[in-house]
């Protein structure tokens, strides 16, 4: 059992949790640097790809990061990324990282200054450090980001949403690619060990590593339900609760695209009453 680690109101008293994030490693090395030689840097994370860097901002690799989740702060203060990257770029990142409920500052590092900086700003960066870097020019955007940090307060964790949650995005990587899934598209996750796998109603699955239970917490006010030790549905798919010969089964969709699940017995009584009488917070 990890111990918990204290998470101060206003991180910028303590200095900055920042995650760097650059596929080439002489730039990675070389942002790491100028950003640990600031008295304002505390700790510096670092990611090759931006898939990478969206799974430590899950919290999967560092208890720090979840915890700061947990205390309603973003996973990290900022984070310093490239924008030409293969895969998920630096823009499609930071278009995720505008879904978080507390996002990071984003400063963009990038090697051409015009039309870069136009698509940085237009996504919600903070600020923009070009090629080759400049240490006063890194010292100016994290003085931009103590500013950031100093002026936005920590928000109250509420497990129940008073409006609809934006819809998560889940990067997952396919043949060498990076592939965005949105959460609105799985009907249903399977557990796979350590890892999860997504099926979407396309009739495609992808797998994810992420533990089910920690999905199941995450994706609970969106209407997954865990209806097994290896199942987790999106409940306003469900078309069916049926008796089989053993036990309980919910059917998802219907025609040739119905998909049957077994429903344990553990879980089968919360399943019925959320089925007849639906959490008053919708979905």
């Amino acid at each position: 059992m990890r111990g918990t680690v204290s998470t101060p109101k206003n991180p910028s008293d303590a200095g900055l949790l920042v995650l760097a994030v650059d596929d080439e490693a002489p730039g990675l090395s070389e942002i790491k640097y100028l950003l640990e030689s600031s008295p304002h840097i505390r700790r510096v994370l670092t990611a090759f790809d931006a898939a990478e860097a969206l799974r430590i901002l899950r919290g999967d690799y560092d208890p720090e990061v979840m915890d700061r989740q947990n205390a309603g702060l973003p996973p990290v203060d900022a984070v310093f990324a490239d924008i030409n990257m293969p895969g998920l770029s630096g823009t499609d990142l930071a278009r995720v990282l505008g879904a978080f409920r507390a996002p990071p500052a984003l400063v963009f590092v990038t090697g051409v200054e015009h039309s870069e900086a136009v698509v940085a700003f237009e996504v919600g960066a903070l600020d923009f450090v070009t090629k080759p870097i400049n240490e006063d020019r890194v010292n100016k955007a994290i003085s931009r980001v103590v500013e950031r940090v100093a002026a936005t307060p920590a928000l109250t964790p509420e497990p129940l949403a008073a409006e609809p949650q934006d819809d998560e995005v889940i990067p997952v990587e396919l043949g060498g690619t990076i592939k965005l899934v949105p959460r609105a598209t799985v009907r249903y996750v399977e557990a796979q060990g350590d890892y999860v796998r997504l099926h979407t109603s396309d009739g495609s699955s992808h797998l994810v590593r992420i533990p089910l239970a920690q999905l199941e917490e995450r994706w609970e006010s969106a209407g997954f339900v865990r209806i097994h030790r290896s199942f987790l549905v999106a409940l306003p798919l469900v078309t069916e609760l049926r008796m089989t010969s053993n036990g309980y089964a919910v059917v998802i969709g219907s025609g040739e695209g119905a998909k049957e699940l077994p429903v344990s017995r553990r879980h089968t009584r919360d399943l019925k009453e959320r089925i007849v009488r639906p959490p008053k917070s919708g979905w």
